[in-house]
């Protein structure tokens, strides 16, 4: 095997696969990268036999035809590492890989490529596509919403669910929910796949912020991601998922408008006393108090006392619930907004967070904490 190809071209392809490099394994050959050539184009894979990404570069200089694998990290790291121009990369007689650009020659080991599982083939049963900045902008404001509870493996997934010619992903982790929907612009068959959040959390950092397609390829127990030279394979989550949209509530007995950044800002200051590094054992939540034309968030422990006061717009009855600030803080920074609704049900029922510009296409539950008296 032998090829020379631009380090930029080169270094997009690794950093694309390595994100399915094996971590902890006893199979060696997954912490590798395998490298095949074919006529003109060059393959890159990496499987750590849940996660697989295939990437291929097109029109390049191949001088020779092969395959082998090599150490995922060390290869990175010397490629990244290079000066910006053209690499040469080739196996000698010795079936060692060597990398050379201007005044540096490498030498690595390499593996058998035939001791590489192959990528499972993809019989599809139901696809979509959708532009790769609204989906990245779909699992950006749900993912942060997974379980990491492994207890609870369903939920340590997003459910990607078409409906009604409607996508909708969901994540839930038994104290919270985040759902987003997008109408489709094509006619799509209903189905629905839990994909795990590993595997979305590395497909959003392939995702551009871009009107350009990905498709999605949903099978029986497989999913597959295309994005232009980019193939993404995952195993799919079993077991059923949660039936959100019967729990969460569709009428509120009181209602906030309110500046996200504003009341972000107040639950960062706030946390400081509810996270207290003193009993870090313990989890002491805020009280939230609505009156008529303001908010007050408060908390108290061995730490000390925090209060906040927010005057804004209120709407019904006065409240009093206790809640978890980490849960208001990660929505916050996952949605764009500029004012939000927050809409309370009673002290025991969970609060809903959405746009003020509400189309129906983003909401977000809390469960309160019972407050001590």
């Amino acid at each position: 095997m032998k090829f020379i190809c631009d380090k930029e071209k080169l270094l997009k392809a690794i950093n694309s696969v390595t994100k399915a490099v094996a971590v902890r394994t006893t199979m060696p050959v997954l912490e590798g990268i395998l490298i095949q050539t074919n006529d003109n184009d060059i393959k890159f894979t990496c499987y750590d036999l849940e996660l697989g990404i295939e990437y291929i570069i097109n029109d390049c200089n191949v001088e020779e035809q092969g395959a082998t694998v090599v150490n995922a990290i060390m290869f990175s790291e010397i490629v990244r590492r290079l000066p910006d121009t053209e690499i040469k990369i080739e196996v000698n007689e010795k079936n060692l890989l060597v990398i050379e650009c201007e005044g540096s020659l490498y030498k690595l080991a390499t593996m058998n490529p035939e001791e590489f599982p192959e990528l499972p083939e993809i019989n599809v049963e139901n696809s979509v596509e959708i532009e790769q900045n609204t989906l990245k902008d779909m699992i950006r404001k749900t993912i942060f919403a997974i379980s990491t509870e492994e207890n609870r493996p369903i939920f340590t997934g997003c459910l990607f669910e078409v409906k009604n010619n409607k996508l909708n992903v969901v994540a839930v982790d038994g104290f919270r929910l985040a759902w987003k929907n997008k109408y489709m612009q094509t006619k799509t068959n209903d189905f629905t796949a839990v994909i795990p959040g590993r595997t979305l959390s590395e497909i959003n950092k392939l995702l551009v912020d871009s009107f350009d397609i990905i498709k999605i390829g949903i099978a029986k127990n497989q999913a597959l991601f295309e994005i232009e030279n980019c193939k993404i394979v995952t195993r799919l989550l079993d077991g059923e998922f949660l039936n959100y949209s019967s729990v969460i509530p569709e009428k509120w007995e009181t209602r906030i408008r309110v500046n996200r950044s504003v009341l972000e800002d107040c639950f960062e200051r706030i946390s400081l006393i509810s996270s207290s590094s003193i009993e870090k054992e313990k989890k002491y939540p805020v009280k939230l108090e609505v009156t008529v034309g303001k908010i007050t968030i408060s908390c108290t422990n061995q730490t000390g006392d925090a209060k906040e006061e927010l005057y804004i717009n209120t709407e019904g009855k006065e409240l009093e619930a206790g809640f978890n600030p980490k849960y208001f803080l990660d929505v916050f920074k996952n949605i764009d907004d500029e004012e939000v609704f927050i809409e309370f049900g009673s002290s025991i029922s969970p609060c809903i967070i959405r746009s003020v510009e509400d189309d129906g296409d983003y909401k977000y539950m809390i469960l309160p904490i019972r407050l001590k008296n």
